[in-house]
Parts: structure tokens; sequence; C-alpha cells
């Protein structure tokens, strides 16, 4: 068990955690959530020790060993991937290192025999002569073929180091595990196998994330940050969302009362202050007014933007055709002779580890690049409007937000350009920022309002949850949900694809035609015909990146 009381942690003015009393115990997890900046990682690091905290104590039951998910993708550059993964239980690698050492002395003394001796049944206790097997299935779980697994770090590629540091973090049963964002860079199959790994897992578990479905998967608890303190929620996720949106009715039911209250207080204090007969109740009154406190009557402190889509038109039955579409970049073909038919109502996601091929697809369809060969064709009554994957090329003037948008405004009108960058969370001095100084979550914000004000009715979202929070993938979830035209998407968060999309469309390696099927997400991973169909086109475990 690990208990929190009165932990406090404050940056200048700024305080980032007050009051904070938490018990996490054996056998829960617990998925910390809140907006971003309110510091869900400096919780963690707080807890790791990585971070020192102002005031109250963080007690551990005694001999209880935490690990952590490490950040550094490249600390560890000078090891072998199997010995990187043990690592994670320092105490036995230590023991299984001490021990290498001395067998590999040319002088083996007397003494040198006594402390091999301590050491093998320390090295036994500790499970060394199961460490290198639980390694590889943790690793193998994990994506990462045993061809890799003896090769040194530094072999690799970045994509396989954040699994084999994840794997480091699972390694030996620890007693509390601290995770943060773990799904990161992960294909599904692996991100299910982590799902199960931790639903079995007996001990505690304190994950950070933005995976609404991972979340939904393996929390038994939700905390959430708000306003400086952290409250913990039975339950998963999904719970968690309906029980605030609940608290939060309640909360300004309540609010919307005792400001009713106060404008009546007010009115008879005003009316009545130089009445002599009645100044004792108007004195009466204003005591009752000042104990009504609406300013600490808070709500929440997170914002969720607004994401509505309003097409100028209804769209026509014929929307696209694509014939044997192919696109060269940097001399290769990432997309050959791709044909597709978009229909009305579709909501079309772009599955697949051809990650390449689908961006080269998106920028073709939205005439950001040329073809080498084939063709496309919009239907007359189609107007589309596309989020790129990469943005920086739309923020190299230096304009201030409202200037920046009003460039893709059908009305100049300022406070028009102002209503879209309100609901995207952009308010009085924040909509003067540059936009060069924006954030990546404050981009694509940024880049969705633009879409907002096209008046379109086909959208093309080349993975559009990349750098928002919760609330934001929420607000866009709902928003192209509510979406009366065609959407073409790729995301790599699962709950946005599977809610969203009525039809998958998996492209495969250039050879093989696309898997296309009008299911839903979790329907087609289900598929026996899909997943023999992938098999067949890609790696012999048919994994699936989406």
């Amino acid at each position: 068990m690990i208990s929190l009381t009165d932990i406090r942690l404050s940056y200048g003015e700024r305080t980032l955690f007050k009051d904070v009393n938490l018990k996490f115990t054996p056998g829960n997890c617990y998925g910390i959530i809140g907006a971003n900046g309110a510091g869900k990682s400096t919780f963690l690091k707080i807890l790791s020790g990585e971070i020192e905290h102002d005031r109250g104590t963080i007690a551990v039951n005694s001999g209880a060993r935490m690990a952590v998910l490490k950040q550094d993708h490249f600390a560890f550059e000078e090891f072998s991937v199997l010995d990187t993964v043990i690592m994670g239980y320092p105490k036995l690698y230590e023991v299984q290192k001490e021990r290498e050492s001395i067998y590999n002395k040319e002088d083996f003394s007397e003494a040198d025999g006594m402390r091999a001796s301590e050491l093998e049944a320390d090295f036994a206790e500790l499970g060394g002569w199961e460490a290198e097997a639980e390694a590889s299935q943790l690793l193998s779980g994990l994506g990462i073929a045993e061809g890799d697994q003896d090769k040194m770090m530094a072999e690799l590629d970045e994509s396989k180091k954040v699994r084999i540091l994840l794997a480091q973090a699972l390694f030996g049963n620890p007693d509390i595990l601290l995770l943060d964002e773990p799904t990161n860079g992960l294909d599904l199959e692996s991100i299910t196998w982590l799902e199960d790994f931790l639903m079995d897992f007996p001990n505690t578990v304190i994950v950070v994330s933005h995976d609404r479905h991972f979340l939904n998967a393996v929390c038994t608890h939700i905390g959430d940050i708000d306003f400086g303190k952290i409250t913990l929620y039975s339950g998963n996720y999904d719970f968690w969302y309906q029980m605030s949106q609940m608290l939060q009715r309640q909360a300004r039911d309540q609010l919307k009362k005792r400001e009713e209250k106060a404008r009546e207080l007010k009115e008879f204090i005003q009316r009545f202050a130089s009445n002599a007969a009645k100044s004792r109740q108007a004195t009466s009154r204003k005591k009752v007014l000042e104990k009504l406190d609406l300013e600490n009557l808070t709500v929440t402190s997170r914002k969720f933007p607004y994401v509505g889509f309003k097409p100028d038109r209804e769209i026509g039955n014929k929307v696209l055709q694509i014939e044997n579409l192919t696109s060269i970049r940097e001399g290769a073909a990432v997309l050959k002779n791709f044909s597709l038919t978009v229909n009305k109502g579709d909501k079309i996601a772009l599955v697949g580890t051809e990650h390449q091929a689908k961006t080269a697809l998106f920028d073709c369809i939205a005439s950001v690049q040329k073809p080498e060969s084939g063709t496309y064709s919009w239907g007359q009554t189609t107007k589309v409007a596309y989020f790129p994957k990469e943005n920086s090329s739309y923020f190299t003037e230096d304009l201030s937000i409202t200037d920046w948008l009003r460039q893709y405004a059908p009305d100049q009108d300022e406070t028009y350009v102002r209503s879209f960058l309100g609901r995207m969370l952009f308010s009085g001095d924040e909509a003067l920022k540059s936009v060069k100084v924006l954030s990546g979550g404050e981009k694509v914000r940024c880049m969705l309002a633009r879409m907002m004000l096209s008046g379109a009715n086909v959208l093309i979202l080349d993975e559009p949850t990349n750098h928002l929070d919760l609330e934001a993938i929420t607000a866009l979830n709902e928003g192209l949900l509510a979406f009366s035209g065609v959407v073409l998407f790729n995301s790599h968060d699962h709950e946005f694809v599977n809610s969203l999309a009525n039809r998958i469309v998996e492209i495969l390696p250039a050879a093989h035609p696309p898997i296309d099927r009008m299911m839903l997400f979790d329907e087609y991973l289900l598929d026996s015909q899909v997943k023999a169909l992938r098999a067949a086109a890609s790696d012999p475990a048919g994994r699936l990146m989406i």
C-alpha cells in the first residue's frame, strides 16, 4: 500500500497540489486524469521520489518495490535488450552481475567461493533462474521479436525501445507500478496484451493515460486532478465521466439557486437599508448574503472546447471515386494502385501499419500532392476540409490567433471570428497570442476552428487526436458523431475509431488490395476473415497498428 497525507507542491505562486490525502491499495489500478498542465506526470514523479514535495508525507509498505516506466528512451544504449529489462528489478540485476563477475575470475579464491554461495542463494530467491524467460515473455507480448532480444539497445529504433522500457517496468512483479502513457507507440495487439497483463496484476498500479479505451479496460478507480486536489472515484473512465457530468449539473444548479438568492437579498438590502423600520431585517439579510460564498462554489477547472461542423449544403449520393492511385515519396511507392468508392453516410477509418500510405492518400485527395498515377473525382455537391498530420506550414507568419483565423473566415468581423476561437478556448488576451508560440495542442485547436469555419460536408482528418487532452478528444469525438457529412480519418485512439467509424479500410503492403468492411472497429478486430487476410499480407503475427 502507498499512503499520502497532506501532500502539497507549489511552483512560485502557483499551487499544483494542496491537501492531497489518498491511499492506493494492492489489487487495484488507479487511472490519474486531469486537464493538460494539471500535474498528472508531476504527481507520478512525486510518488517515485523524482520530485520532492513541499509538505506532507508519503508512506510505502516496508520492503515494497516500486517500478517506474522510464521516459528516456536512449538511457540504456550500452546494454543488451534482456539486461535492460532485468534492470527493472535492480536488486536481482546487481546480484546477477556480481555473480557473473565472480565466476569470470581467473584466480577464484576461497572468499570468492563463499561469496558465490551467498549470491546463488539470493539469485534463486529473487527468481534469477527464471529471469531471462520472464523477460523474453514480456518482450514477446509487447511485439519484440526473439531476433531482437539478443541485440544491444543502440541497434534498435525508438519504437522498439519504448516497448522494452515498458517490459522493464513490468518485470519482476513489482509491488507498486507507476506508468506514464504506457500505450504510446504500441500496436493494438500489444495494448490488448498490456490490458490483460494489468487486469491480472495482483499489486498496485497507478497510470496516466489519454487512452479512454485503455482506462476503461484496466482501471478500478479514477483519480481526478482538479483545483489542486485529487478525488478518487470507484470505477473506470466511463463511470467517472457520467458521475462527473452529474456532479457538475448539480453544482451548476446549486450555484444558480445561490445567485438567485443573492440577487433577492441585494434587492431587499438596497430597498430597505435606509428604512428605519426595516433596517434590522436588511442587516440580517446582509449577513446571510455574506455567507453565500459564491466564489468558492466551483464546478470544475476543466474546459471542454465546443466542436461543431455545420455543412453549407447537404451532400449528394456521389461523393468520391478513387481509381488505381499511386503516390511516390523519396523514390518509393508508399501507395500503389489504391481504389476506393466513398458513399454518402460513410465515416471511414483508415487503419493499418502503412502510415505513410494513409497520409499520402489524404494529401492526394485533398489536392496537397499530385499522385504519380491514377485518378480521383469528387462529386459535384462535395466541399472538402482537410486536417493534415503536419501543420507547421500553416503557422509560419507572425500573426495573432485572431488574425490567423480571419484568413479562413467567410465573415471578416472580429466578433464573428472570436466566437469560433472562444469555442476552442481562446478567449480574451489568449486570442491575441502569436501563432508562432503555440503548443501542439493549441495548433490543433486552431486547425479545428479553421475546419469549423469552412462549411465543408466532407472532412479529412489525419491523426487529429495527437496533442489533444481527454477533454478536447471527447469534444472532437462528439462533434464528428453529430456531423451529417462524410468523414475520412485515422487515429491511434481506439475509442475514437470504434465510436466514430461505420466503415473500416485497412491499407496493406503495396502488393495487396485494401481490406474494406462495413462494421465497427471492435467487430473488425475479431473478424476471422480479416485476421486471415492481414496475416497473409503482413508479418506472421498479423499485428495491427491504427
